[in-house]
């Protein structure tokens, strides 16, 4: 289902009803909070966590979501965070039930910039694994990306494996990109022969002949070393190769399986030749530097610290066995013009009193003051390799936060969308004071019955109930609006003058020329006329309208100030609405039209409207029809009263 609506009375917007939840899509957020509704519960998102996703970068990285205690509700990663992180805000209706649920609780955002999605993705594996959020299904469990193992054994063996098991083997990924594994180890049986078996080849069991030659022995696969058909050193000369594969250096396996392609194409072989172009084009591919799962870096802490102003920003990345596992930020306030040295040893300092499990090579991008730290670490300023990509990686993180504290700053500093709304309704209506107090009119009636005004006020930009009030319509009778307009307006101020309570910096009337001249002639009665600055608004063309003025003024339908003139409209409005429909429920002089022609009682209107189903048949049923349920006398008196238009 789908509607056109006014929210809060501030633009036009799209709702959208899907799983019991109401879905407000608006243009703007510039004056206006997001609010998506679920029957009586009303959840918001504040201007300064849309004005965060707003000005999210459009880079890779991995976002988390934060709930009011600062909880990690959510961990993802993304090709371009900008785009991710809004999708959550926008599209609710095609959300599941999950993804509703996880919004709704969302407080606040953080993120860290990778420079490639697949760094994301393994930064986001091991913040999974480490904070364990609420609404993650996958790598939560003991499935992570796999590793390939090598043992630490005589004649190790080389294996995929999703778990660390074994602390003495040594463990080369996590691979993000499992094609890229099998890649490697196919070019690893092809290339070397390695055993796969689980014997403990030992000298003792392989000197009293306790094993016998399986049958990958047989068919070419392994060199049999459990019979000593292969020695120690020889076998480890394979290995040697295999770190060096899983390193990086591609070189010398590039070229052997480039001349497998070569010399399956001159066979006329494609279809292997096709396999061994694939393998060449998985190796180059992951041959590609990546700085968060590094082959050269083991564990080490990264810290870097950038400035402005009067704020800094210490951003920190954990490394271990070359892959990220924690992020951290501070901010610092500067009060005694501290340098960014000052300021890292005294963060640094900080850190170790609280986390003492620190690894002790530290990358910095500034100077640290050794001789104030209690133990003695390895501080390096990297300039070129592995480690100044991380630094790097580092510091644009910290730059992008402090960009966005700046941001945040400023925008708390100004002034809020309320205040501008009032200046720009000041300064389009000429007006000489800021209308921070503005009361608006409205009437409200059913074909001239039950005639009612409503009369609501807005201070500070915002509504203030519990000034609102209602008129019951007293002096005037049938349909006119502008009589009663004149009426509620004069007993309003009225009793404003007689009990000196402050009049209003601006009064809205609802409706046009004519409502706004009865509205002044009532002020002229009170006294007040020229002391109160008064417009109307037209709700046709929502033009605006001022006393002794022929034309509208121009105001720009997109502005502020119309805005802030159209939610008081639209409130006043809906209380009136409210009132008037609550006193049509009460029965009020509610008799049918049927019941008011002489002769014709609630139990005969019962008869004919059981027999006929609606008044509107029964004005089309004959006499004769009418008389044989009612009888004739009184279908000849309710005859007579259509005829006379009074049914």
């Amino acid at each position: 289902m789908e509607a056109i609506v006014k929210l809060n009375g501030l633009s036009q917007c799209k709702i959208e009803v899907s799983q019991g939840y109401y879905f407000f899509k608006i243009e703007s957020l510039h004056f206006c909070t997001f609010v998506v509704h679920k029957k009586d519960n009303m959840l918001t998102f504040s201007e300064e966590i849309i004005q965060k996703i707003k000005n999210l970068p459009d880079e890779p990285g991995v976002y988390c979501f934060l709930d009011k205690k600062r909880n990690i509700l959510y961990i993802g990663k993304a090709k371009s965070l900008k785009k991710r992180v809004t999708s959550y805000f926008t599209g609710i209706n095609k959300h599941s039930y999950r993804i509703l649920h996880l919004v709704k609780n969302i407080q606040d955002l953080s993120y860290t910039l990778t420079n490639t999605e697949i760094e994301a993705l393994s930064l986001e594996n091991s913040l999974i694994k480490q904070h364990q959020p609420k609404y993650n299904i996958l790598l939560k469990d003991g499935k992570t990306y796999p590793y390939i193992c090598i043992t630490k054994e005589r004649f190790p063996r080389v294996y995929s494996t999703r778990q660390k098991t074994d602390y003495d083997a040594s463990y080369f990924g996590p691979y993000v990109n499992p094609g890229v594994m099998y890649t490697l180890l196919e070019l690893i049986k092809d290339y070397i022969l390695l055993r796969n078996c689980n014997y403990n080849l030992s000298e003792e069991n392989i000197r009293s002949g306790k094993f016998r030659p399986c049958l990958e022995f047989q068919i070419g696969n392994c060199l049999a070393p459990c019979i000593g058909r292969q020695t120690e050193d020889e076998y480890m000369k394979g290995i040697e190769q295999i770190r060096h594969i899983l390193k990086g250096n591609f070189g010398f396996a590039l070229d052997y399986i480039e001349s497998q392609m070569l010399e399956a194409a001159a066979k006329y072989d494609f279809e292997t030749a096709e396999r061994y172009r694939k393998k060449m084009e998985h190796l180059v591919a992951y041959r590609k530097k990546n700085t968060i799962v590094s082959d050269k870096l083991e564990d080490l802490e990264v810290f870097s610290v950038v400035m402005e102003e009067n704020i800094a920003l210490i951003h920190h990345f954990k490394i271990h066995h070359g892959t990220i596992i924690q992020t951290h930020t501070w901010e610092h306030k500067r009060s005694l013009e501290e340098t960014k040295s000052e300021i890292l040893t005294a963060a640094f300092s900080q850190w170790w009193a609280e986390e003492k499990d620190i690894y002790p090579e530290i990358v910095v991008n500034v100077p640290v003051e050794e001789e104030h730290l209690i133990r003695n670490f390895q501080f390096t300023i990297p300039k070129i390799g592995d480690k100044k990509r991380l630094l790097d990686l580092s510091i644009k993180n910290a730059t992008a936060l402090l960009d966005e504290k700046i941001y945040t700053q400023n925008f708390r500093e100004k002034k809020t969308p309320n205040r501008v709304m009032m200046e720009e309704l000041q300064k389009a209506l000429y007006l000489k004071e800021l209308p921070d107090h503005i009361e608006c009119f409205d009437n409200s009636n059913f074909q001239g019955s039950f005639p009612v005004s409503s009369m609501i006020v807005f201070k500070e930009g915002k509504p203030a109930k519990k000034d609102y009030r209602h008129f019951n319509v007293k002096t005037v009778e049938g349909p006119n609006d502008f009589a009663t307009m004149e009426e509620v307006v004069e007993r309003r101020y009225k009793r404003v003058m007689e009990e000196n309570l402050p009049l209003p910096k601006l009064i809205i009337i609802d409706g046009g020329k004519g409502q706004l001249s009865a509205a002044v002639k009532a002020l002229e009665k009170v006294g007040i006329s020229g002391k109160v600055p008064i417009i109307g608004i037209a709700k046709r063309l929502e033009e605006i309208y001022s006393p002794g003025d022929t034309l509208p003024l121009h105001i720009d339908k997109k502005s502020a100030a119309l805005i802030l003139i159209q939610r008081c409209r639209d409130e006043a409005h809906r209380f009136g609405i409210t009132f008037h429909r609550n006193k049509r429920s009460k029965g009020e002089n509610q008799r049918s039209a049927l019941t008011q022609i002489e002769g014709i009682g609630e139990s005969t209107e019962k008869v004919l409207l059981q027999h006929f189903k609606s008044v509107k048949k029964l004005k089309a049923a004959t006499e004769n029809e009418i008389a044989g349920v009612i009888g004739v006398a009184k279908a000849s008196r309710i005859i007579k009263a259509i005829q006379e238009g009074k049914v």
